[in-house]
């Protein structure tokens, strides 16, 4: 029994371990590590300032990794949500991969904010106006610019529709001079010595070198990598299921509770 705990401390300090060199390597375009940065209602306040223009744009709430339901009942995890003292919501995503930022992806979010930010039985214009900003590693849109906005216009017209659901994309591949410029250079820092805001360097020290902040961080990888191995092995019980494997066996290959196969099954099959 001594032995199998010891091995079980040594397994807990080699992931602690490599939990703490992700974390010295982790930068504000990693959506975890962003998530936790800019649920300060401060930093993300200071986000959307540059990225909008709007010195007088102040936030009264922001949630990090925010779960919201799709039309399906299914939750969608979105990196940031952000809502001002007008209620305009604002979602936020960094995007490492192309795919992830795509135009339907965009449309996909702006939809959920509309489902989930209204009540059942309220008029349409209690709609919020909405935000989804895509700060993108790389220029998505192809065009070299610094920043994107995009709104519905009227095609005959070329005036705009005025149905206040809006997308940004920031083009984080520009690191200029500019107020967005600093800001996107500061996205690719893994060292808080070397930003240019000192509002997001002193949240990135507290997450790097704070014990509190440090500690936060390792939990939060942690139940990361929990979540992600117990989506594999759902993932894994599907194809078993799909396979006519009886519930007993795919249990056992995939370390998920009898319970949780059956459900899975279940839900397969309705």
């Amino acid at each position: 029994m001594s032995e199998r705990k010891s091995q079980q401390e040594l397994d807990f300090e080699r992931k602690h371990e490599e939990d703490l060199q992700r974390l010295r390597g982790l930068r504000l375009i990693d959506d975890d590590f962003m998530a936790a940065v800019f649920e300060e209602r401060a930093c993300a306040e200071f986000l959307l300032q540059i990225i909008l223009k709007r010195d007088d744009l102040t936030v009264k709430e922001v949630h990090g990794q925010y779960s919201i339901k799709n039309l399906q009942g299914r939750s969608v995890r979105l990196d940031i949500l952000a809502v001002d003292r007008e209620n305009r919501a604002y979602n936020i995503e960094v995007q490492r991969s192309d795919r992830g930022a795509s135009e339907k992806r965009a449309r996909y979010n702006s939809s959920l904010l509309d489902a989930n930010l209204t009540d059942a039985g309220d008029d349409y214009d209690a709609l919020n106006e909405t935000y989804v900003i895509f700060i993108t590693e790389n220029d998505v849109l192809k065009a070299g610019l610094p920043i994107y906005h995009v709104d519905r216009t009227i095609r005959e017209t070329g005036t705009f529709f005025n149905d206040q659901a809006h997308i940004v994309y920031v083009n984080s591949q520009i690191k200029d001079e500019t107020a967005l410029g600093k800001l996107m250079h500061d996205f690719f820092c893994t060292n808080s010595k070397d930003m240019n805001y000192s509002i997001l360097a002193q949240r990135v020290r507290y997450f790097k070198e704070d014990t509190k902040g440090v500690a936060a961080m390792c939990r939060a990888m942690e139940k990361m990598r929990d979540e992600t191995e117990h989506e594999t092995s759902i993932k894994h019980a599907l194809a078993m299921l799909a396979d006519g494997m009886p519930y007993e066996k795919v249990a056992k290959y995939s370390e998920l509770p009898i319970e949780e196969v059956r459900a899975l099954a279940e839900k397969k099959s309705a």
